[in-house]
């Protein structure tokens, strides 16, 4: 089973910050925050290697709520060590030109 450490969880998320406008602007499925989760939540699925039973399943239209419980609850059983994610995607989510992820 594939971990994620802290380290490369923010890397992650400073990634998808700081293309957050080329990602907004393919991808018009919804509200920012809930395209910049979508694709975190993509690009965990693939980093992490899940199987198709343990990607997340959504019923109706995802909304940034249901996005976010999903990457908390894959990275419940995936984190190498113990961290606050839930601070990363508050970061991530607001809107400045640059994002300070690492202390």
């Amino acid at each position: 089973m594939d971990k994620i450490t802290e380290q490369e969880f923010v890397r992650l998320c400073s990634g998808i910050s700081e293309d957050s406008e080329k990602i907004c602007k393919h991808n018009p499925i919804g509200t920012r925050e809930e395209i910049l989760l979508w694709m975190l939540l993509s690009v965990l699925i693939s980093y992490l290697s899940l199987s198709e039973i343990e990607v997340p399943c959504f019923v109706g239209k995802p909304t940034e709520k249901t996005y976010r419980d999903a990457i908390l609850r894959v990275l419940q059983t995936r984190k190498e060590n113990a961290f606050d994610a839930d601070k990363y995607l508050n970061q991530l989510l607001r809107k400045t030109d640059h994002l300070l992820l690492l202390k």
